[in-house]
């Protein structure tokens, strides 16, 4: 309404943040849980290509999890590699997720990040039997490591919150 202010922002309270952050693990747990079960799916049925979206989206849920959980902010971009930089600003904890010691690691990673536009789209994209088992314990190692980080914050925040 013209000639009216807007309310003055404040901070949320412990119980508010809290609520907050448990809403967002929930739902990005159910997503993230669903996209590992998809990728076995095609995994299975032969589908590499659709597995290798599929657990390109599935690490997108995770560092969409984590992030919320920990920051309350997820850009709206699918590049892993961007998400994988902030998340690790945040924890450092998850560089154990991505080795990047050797080159056959970090080409995988890469293999993944393209699967997003061109597992897609591009008849030349392709990920070996050997990629998609190696992207998938790694994407259930990020999984794993996730759920602990984003458990201990939730702990936190219940403190905080005097609920524990």
């Amino acid at each position: 309404i013209p000639g009216h202010s807007f309310a003055t922002p404040t901070p949320l309270g412990p119980p508010e943040v809290l609520a907050t952050a448990e809403r967002h693990w929930i739902h990005w747990t159910k997503q993230l849980d669903d996209l590992v079960k998809g990728a076995d799916f095609y995994v299975a049925a032969g589908n590499r290509k659709l597995a290798a979206f599929t657990l390109h989206q599935a690490v997108e849920a995770a560092y969409a999890c984590f992030l919320l959980v920990h920051t309350f902010y997820f850009p709206r971009s699918h590049n892993i590699k961007f998400l994988r930089s902030l998340a690790e600003d945040v924890n450092i904890g998850l560089v154990e997720a991505w080795p990047r010691e050797h080159r056959f690691d970090r080409r995988r990673f890469e293999l993944l990040k393209r699967a997003y536009v061109e597992a897609r789209y591009s008849d030349q994209y392709d990920a070996s039997a050997e990629d998609l088992h190696w992207l998938m314990t790694r994407v259930r190692h990020l999984r794993d490591l996730v759920a602990d980080l984003c458990q201990t914050r939730i702990n936190e925040l219940k403190a905080k919150a005097g609920t524990v």
